[in-house]
């Protein structure tokens, strides 16, 4: 099962690059979206359908939102987490493929002002999101959690690590979190397979930072032991981050491959 994260930005703007990209680059089974900018109604289902994919969507009018395209059958999908905090906004959508839970998720950004209620907002969601990982680990095996998770862990995951000291996104804070959520039995799929690689997923617009890879490593495919075992290669793709026209995401899509 190839399987891929990807902050789109707006699907909408996206969806002829991406379309592009699966049928003739790279064809995902299942491909996991963030940033969709729209409501389900909005979303260009049909040109996924188009090329055998069903789609998930959990949409947010102008900003958010989450969706899941699998060449595989949903045996369940979840876009309701009966949270306060996960509920907020359209953050999660939670499906069931070939035995495998896949949780998508796109993490708040925050503010480097550690006082203000944006990066409040940010460590709340993720004590939610571990407290609900915990209660899916109590049913499931094989889980992948994956998506933008607004967060660079380590000095490796940045260009420049005492550039994006105090930065939002490289906060002591915000890796605290991560590592708490990492530490109840999720594994880092690309840093386990790569450890000492430096490998972006993110660069600035305003910079042009993607020709000189100055970026952050801030989107993940974690799982549990049960599929870490399993997974073949993670890499990111830069075909679509490359583009000029179509207009390309500030994101590139990380593509792992699984067993099942």
């Amino acid at each position: 099962m190839k399987i891929a994260t990807f902050n789109v930005n707006s699907i909408r703007s996206r969806v002829d690059l991406i379309i592009t990209w699966l049928s003739e680059k790279n064809p995902i089974d299942i491909l996991c979206m963030q940033e969709l900018k729209c409501v389900e109604e909005q979303f260009p289902k049909e040109k996924f359908e188009q090329l055998g994919y069903k789609c998930a969507v959990n949409g947010e009018k102008r900003y958010n939102g989450v969706a899941i395209c699998s060449k595989l059958e949903f045996d369940r999908v979840k876009i309701n987490f009966d949270d306060e905090v996960l509920d907020q906004h359209k953050r999660l959508i939670e499906v069931e493929v070939a035995g495998v839970v896949i949780l998508n998720v796109y993490a708040p950004h925050g503010a480097s002002d550690e006082n203000d209620p944006k990066h409040l907002y940010k460590m709340a969601f993720y004590d939610a999101l571990k407290i609900y990982v915990k209660t899916l680990q109590e049913k499931y095996k094989k889980i992948i959690v994956l998506g933008d998770m607004n967060v660079a862990l380590k000095n490796i995951d940045v260009y420049d690590s005492k550039l994006f000291e105090g930065k939002v996104g490289f906060l002591n804070s915000e890796k605290e979190k991560m590592k708490s959520l990492q530490n109840i039995g999720l594994k880092d799929c690309y840093r386990q397979k790569y450890p000492q690689t430096k490998s972006f997923t993110w660069w600035d617009y305003r910079t042009a930072g993607i020709w000189r890879d100055e970026g952050m490593r801030i989107d993940y495919i974690l799982a549990t032991d049960a599929l870490m075992q399993k997974c073949q290669d993670i890499s990111v793709d830069l075909w679509t981050r490359h583009r000029r026209v179509p207009t390309p995401s500030d994101h590139a899509p990380l593509v792992g491959e699984v067993a099942i």
